[in-house]
């Protein structure tokens, strides 16, 4: 296990994006791509939001010192009804009928991220090896606020962030004190994406490719139970991936094993790292790269991260606001 939060200063912010076939952004074809694998184009997005805005690694460095601090030392919550409360605003963008994304739908995905947030999901209790470190109930809940569609003319869209802008997309509402959710057709297969605490709120959220939404409707196997949504919500909370972006790296949080790098499918039970120690995968973790059927676990560890960023001067304290 590792027992150090130390910084890794090359990684303290970046876009994440999560893509099915590994294409950079500037090769993205038009076509709809099914899902078959999970990958990252982190490192292109990372450059790009860094040459942007130079001061976003110094407000990122504050951040990850603030959660060290309050990882250490819990500060108190303003709650509602005793959980944080979280507005979710869908902002869908379609081409065609299908992208069009029912209602139902999106609900299944408030669905999906309030039992995987609360620990009660159907398959939570599937894992003995780190049942002691498990998470149960992290006290978030998801509540729909609203729903905006916008026709668009548009194939698809990478990660430049045009589906967040009105010139072509939807612009965010009140995304200091709602996640916006953009659900649209992500170009090259790309399953999504989150922006880390820290960024411009012009750009604040997540983005769903249409067939990674829910657990219903366009969603499509493998990825076909909302766990891509509660992987990128968990970034939106400054989570990282389990791997630490690196080979045997370190995700910021004491309670996860060192992985080789990420997971893909379904491995097989009790999956071992040749890292320090050759311990026993979280392969189960929302935070890896698996099928939405084989993740289903955050750990302790990421559960005191994530809430970190709600307490009184932490970078989302403003939506545990009552």
């Amino acid at each position: 296990m590792k027992k150090s939060l130390v910084l890794l200063a090359g990684s303290l912010l970046f876009m994440m994006s999560c893509n099915k076939s590994g294409l950079k952004e500037e090769s993205l074809p038009d076509e709809d791509v099914v899902a078959s694998q999970r990958h990252c184009a982190a490192a292109d997005v990372l450059d790009e939001q860094l040459k942007a805005d130079p001061s976003l690694q110094k407000r990122m460095n504050e951040i990850e010192e603030f959660t060290r601090q309050v990882v250490a030392n819990p500060l108190q919550y303003r709650l509602v009804n005793g959980v944080i409360e979280i507005p979710v605003v869908f902002n869908v963008l379609y081409r065609t009928a299908a992208q069009n994304v029912s209602l139902a739908q999106l609900q299944s995905q408030i669905d999906v991220l309030n039992e995987d947030f609360a620990g009660t999901n159907a398959d939570h209790n599937a894992t003995s090896t780190y049942g002691s470190v498990k998470a149960g109930n992290i006290g978030i809940r998801f509540v729909l606020d609203a729903v905006n569609r916008r026709s668009t003319t548009k194939t698809s869209w990478s990660t430049n962030d045009a589906m967040k802008k009105s010139a072509q997309g939807i612009a965010p509402t009140s995304p200091t004190t709602k996640l916006n959710i953009w659900v649209c057709n992500m170009g090259g297969g790309i399953l999504g994406y989150a922006q880390f605490p820290g960024g411009a709120s012009a750009t604040d959220g997540v983005v769903l490719d249409d067939n990674a939404t829910g657990r219903t409707g366009t969603a499509a196997a493998p990825f076909n139970k909302g766990r891509t949504a509660t992987h990128e919500v968990g970034h939106w909370m400054n989570l990282r991936h389990i791997w630490g972006d690196a080979t045997c790296g370190n995700d910021q949080v004491g309670d996860t094993p060192l992985h080789n790098t990420a997971n893909y499918g379904c491995p097989a039970a009790g999956h071992k790292s040749t890292c320090t120690g050759t311990p026993v995968e979280m392969t189960m973790n929302y935070m890896d790269y698996t099928d939405d059927a084989c993740m289903y676990m955050f750990s302790l560890g990421q559960q005191s991260r994530m809430l970190a960023v709600f307490a009184t001067g932490g970078a989302r304290n403003s939506f545990a606001q009552p």
